[in-house]
């Protein structure tokens, strides 16, 4: 069960997200990882952007699910233990959990304490044969595999990362880490991944900037916690919440926009933007399932089946390391 963090470990965490920041906001175009949106009030204003009208993404992954359970279930095999990368809520895993045989166990990897804690109880509660070995860490690092092992072995370790997050990296670390997710799964184990389609640019548009404005809150609690949890000497009202589609990388972007010129002071340092410029604060690459199989295949992954929502609108794969005697 999670608890409270430690205080040395409270102030690692802090001393990271600053360094971050700083090399972030100190780049030409000014920028933050996208990680840093999801704090406790980040994952509850993410959860309601899933609710909204425009939001497709989640709807789709959960129709995929709901459409396709029983087989992938099957594609990942009895006595699996499965890794999921970002859990979140918890809410698609349910729909595999049933669907499974006999898993050997479960590992959600969540960087929210309290939404992990929050989501494993709940599978406890519901799941009570289930071994749940949760991990409050950041699944974009390095996991030492040791916090992975199971004694006895798993039959194979499936690295699970659904809802498309993927896409919030570009090709290159997309790339990377896919890589890293081979490592983990050892020879006989795979991947099953989201990734969202390529589709109109009204349409993405409008998921990324909804008429409600959660999407603008959700973005701008990046500058609250740069100024509760940092210290910055910041106007968040001086900014407001942009989605552009980037032709040329097939992305969505989301900026934070300076409405007038303004400064954010933080640690001993200033940085200034004039009306207009932005701090770039996350990217959603689309792609078609060609275009992804290649990405997977140079990270040295071979794709064995896909899955799409009855819409079309959003894919899952599972792929295995090249040289798995699967492939």
């Amino acid at each position: 069960m999670t608890e409270n963090k430690p205080q040395a470990e409270l102030t690692e965490q802090s001393d990271v997200f600053l360094d971050e920041v700083l090399q972030g906001l100190a780049q030409q175009q000014p920028e933050i990882p996208c990680k840093y949106l999801y704090d406790e009030r980040g994952s509850a204003l993410f959860e309601a952007i899933t609710q909204t009208a425009e939001y497709y993404v989640t709807r789709a992954d959960l129709a995929l699910h709901q459409a396709h359970a029983n087989a992938i279930a099957e594609r990942i095999g009895p006595a699996a233990h499965i890794i999921e990368f970002g859990s979140g809520a918890g809410t698609k895993i349910r729909l595999l959990l049933n669907a499974a045989e006999h898993l050997r166990a479960y590992t959600p990897i969540e960087i929210s304490a309290q939404a992990l804690a929050a989501s494993v109880d709940r599978l406890q509660h519901d799941y009570p044969n289930l071994d749940v070995r949760p991990l409050n860490a950041d699944y974009t690092q390095d996991i030492p595999d040791e916090v992975l092992q199971l004694e006895p072995p798993a039959r194979r370790r499936v690295v699970y990362f659904p809802g498309s997050t993927i896409s919030n990296f570009n090709r290159d670390q997309a790339k990377q880490f896919l890589n890293r997710m081979k490592r983990m799964t050892e020879a006989s184990g795979g991947i099953l991944i989201g990734v969202d389609l390529i589709k109109s640019t009204d349409q993405l548009l409008a998921a990324y900037d909804d008429a409600a404005g959660v999407t603008a809150d959700f973005n701008l609690n990046l500058l609250k916690r740069l100024r509760d949890e940092l210290g910055a000497n910041l106007q968040i009202g001086d900014f407001r919440h942009e989605a552009r589609y980037n032709d040329r990388f097939e992305r969505i972007e989301m900026h934070l926009v300076a409405q007038r010129d303004t400064r954010i002071q933080l640690d001993g340092r200033e940085f200034v933007f004039s009306k207009g410029n932005s701090i770039h604060t996350e990217n959603s690459h689309k792609y078609s399932v060609a275009s992804f199989t290649a990405l997977a295949q140079q990270a040295g992954l071979t794709l064995i089946e896909t899955w799409t929502d009855p819409d079309q609108l959003f894919s899952m794969h599972y792929l295995v390391p090249a040289e798995s005697p699967v492939s």
